[in-house]
């Protein structure tokens, strides 16, 4: 019978990565919104994507992708897969607010950028007064909105004459609306505090410089415009108690915890895979990653048994139950942002951490132990007693998967 990570495995892999814990946050919760109207696209699934990355690529929802395309499970698309991108399409909201300006105002011209060190697209796109998504896909971005020094970036709906100023200054909020401040809690997303203060995750990625996929983190202080008044930001913790806060002896901070049980009732909520999808999701990840699909099997059913649904007292997530720390230095890896949430990504870490154990250990055994116990605990320590076990019962299943 497998248990989800051990105390120690979670501790140590924290210890070893040196990163802060991040809220991973649940691949549905934020879509991208749409820009001008286009044709339907075809796209071409890439190792490593999920629908929610692909929406925020090319400008549509994973509401839109999904519908486009039947697809019963926004979580199960394959490589090579080919995907409808249905055109987005222009709200209704402007044109009845003002009619006769429609003509005029719909469409300003686009300008241009020259990229500076130390810029990012949320400065660019709050400077010209557009959107981060807006530039994204003007400039065909990838989903971290990545760009460099001396790049010329096309901004769209930026005009050098007053009367695009006109119309920006036109749009000021009326008196029903503020600014508050808000500090992330476990279990927020940009979408849920948005919607809590009457504003729009838009907003909230330009006014805190966050990446197009508006990642937040614990602690962290948004500045909310456009905030409805009235409202007041709410900063309970799960009632459900749905991870317990001890294992294997250990007892782990509230904060942490707190944490778990937030990411545990997102997975619940959100819906997973079945465990026979993603023993299939994470032999397909570890051959196109180059990894003994044999090891990465053995690995997850150790640690999970297949269920993306477990979540450790110590915030290990998922199927390869990864701490959010290690989900970084996986993302580092891959170089992009992981969500730990999404099964894909899940499962990309964990492979990316064995692919990367296996090539910095000395020997097979020594990088499993690397992947429960710490590569740099081992190196100093040698394996734990526990650490002994384990290895020894992924060799086991590994001859059940081979």
């Amino acid at each position: 019978m497998t248990q989800p990570a051990t105390a120690r495995s979670a501790r140590l892999r924290r210890a070893g990565t040196g990163t802060g814990a991040t809220l991973a946050l649940a691949a549905v919760a934020v879509t991208a919104t749409g820009g001008a109207a286009h044709a339907d696209e075809r796209y071409t699934v890439r190792s490593g994507d999920t629908v929610s990355h692909i929406a925020t690529r090319t400008g549509s929802t994973v509401t839109a992708i999904s519908r486009a395309n039947n697809l019963a499970d926004a979580s199960r698309i394959r490589i090579g897969q080919v995907l409808t991108i249905p055109s987005a399409t222009t709200t209704t909201a402007t044109t009845a607010a003002a009619p006769a300006a429609a003509s005029t105002a719909a469409a300003p011209a686009a300008g241009t950028h020259a990229v500076r060190s130390g810029e990012t697209v949320s400065a660019i796109a709050k400077r010209y007064g557009t959107s981060v998504q807006a530039v994204v896909a003007a400039n065909g971005l990838d989903a971290r909105a990545f760009i460099r020094a001396g790049q010329v970036l096309t901004i769209p709906g930026t005009a050098t004459s007053t009367g695009t100023a006109s119309v920006t200054t036109a749009a000021a909020p009326s008196a029903a609306t503020t600014s508050a401040t808000h500090t992330v809690v476990a279990g927020d997303t940009a979408g849920a505090i948005a919607k809590r203060y009457g504003t729009s995750v838009q907003a909230i990625i330009t006014a805190n410089g966050l990446n197009s996929r508006a990642l937040i983190r614990i602690g962290q202080t948004l500045s909310i415009p456009g905030a409805t008044a009235g409202t007041t930001p709410t900063t309970t913790a799960p009632t459900t108690q749905l991870v317990g806060n001890t294992f294997e002896g250990r007892t782990y901070p509230a904060t942490v915890v707190a944490s778990a049980n937030a990411n545990k009732a997102t997975l619940l909520t959100v819906g997973v895979p079945t465990k026979a999808e993603m023993r299939t999701l994470v032999a397909d990840t570890a051959r196109t990653m180059g990894v003994d699909p044999a090891l990465a099997l053995a690995v997850a059913f150790q640690e999970s048994g297949f269920n993306h649904a477990s979540v450790s007292p110590a915030n290990a997530i998922g199927t390869m139950q990864v701490i959010p720390s290690s989900g970084e230095w996986a993302s580092q890896l891959v170089g992009r942002q992981l969500n730990l949430l999404d099964p894909t990504d899940n499962v990309v870490a964990g492979v990316a951490i064995l692919r990367s154990l296996i090539k910095t250990s000395p020997d097979l055994p020594t990088a499993i132990a690397g992947y429960y116990q710490g590569a740099s605990s081992v190196r100093r320590h040698g394996m734990f007693a526990d650490t002994r076990r384990y290895v020894a019962n992924v060799q086991t299943h590994m001859t059940r998967f081979a």
